[in-house]
């Protein structure tokens, strides 16, 4: 398989030593102000910057280049990409996570959301951790696990600062070295219930995009990690 890198920094040279691992070729190396030719990939991996994804994604669905992307922070433009993938007839995986344990962990958060509705008793608090380098707060996996667990509740909203009893507060720490950390806790006066996932390095969600590009050769169309773990 022939893998164009839309973003190459740590994430992408994470990709690269996975893929070729997993036998496939890097035929590009694409940073910000790169030009290159998108149809000479077989599928493109997209961890630019917010201000290049749609753009990059864009390009991939109208040369028919299946496109992974793991890019946060552009999500205003989500569903003019969703639109686009169907206009085109497209494949197109978008991820705020792509480790695989990370998808679990969604899938595990959203069921004890359910459980945890009929217990008012427990309020709900999320933390966060990301390495120094992590511009943007809360990360995009974390606003994934407080918008499950407000599908799945009745909580509305999420907030970083002095959370009103039917928001969601999250605490989002950045220290240096730390890949990823994400933690639910349900507190009540008597006990607390807690779920956490804790990634040691960049490897497992490296592993995930290249397992995710692996998947959508062939296929046509929007998916997520539910669809390429096959969950729920």
């Amino acid at each position: 398989m022939k893998i164009a890198l839309l973003g190459y920094g740590k994430m992408g040279k994470a990709i690269e030593k996975v893929a070729l691992e997993r036998g496939h070729t890097i035929v590009i190396k694409a940073s910000v102000d790169s030009t290159y030719t998108i149809t000479d990939a077989d599928v493109a991996i997209d961890f630019s910057i917010p201000e290049a994804a749609f753009a990059n994604i864009s390009n991939c669905l109208t040369h028919q280049v299946p496109v992974i992307s793991g890019t946060t922070g552009w999500l205003q433009d989500y569903d003019n990409a969703v639109d686009l993938c169907h206009n085109t007839k497209g494949a197109f995986i978008y991820a705020s996570n792509f480790s695989l344990g990370v998808n679990l962990f969604f899938e595990l958060n959203r069921t004890l959301a359910k459980l945890m509705k009929g217990q008012p008793q427990y309020k709900v608090s999320m933390e966060e951790i990301h390495h120094t380098q992590k511009l943007d707060a809360p990360s995009g996996t974390a606003i994934t696990l407080a918008e499950d667990i407000i599908k799945n509740s009745d909580y509305t909203q999420w907030t970083l600062d002095n959370p009103k009893p039917d928001e969601i507060g999250i605490v989002a720490k950045r220290i240096e070295a730390v890949p990823g950390t994400h933690e639910i806790v349900y507190e009540s006066a008597v006990d607390s219930i807690e779920i956490k996932h804790t990634a040691h390095n960049r490897e497992g969600f490296a592993l995930g995009a290249v397992i995710a590009a692996e998947w959508i050769m062939g296929k046509k169309g929007v998916f997520t990690m539910k669809d390429v773990l096959n969950i729920g």
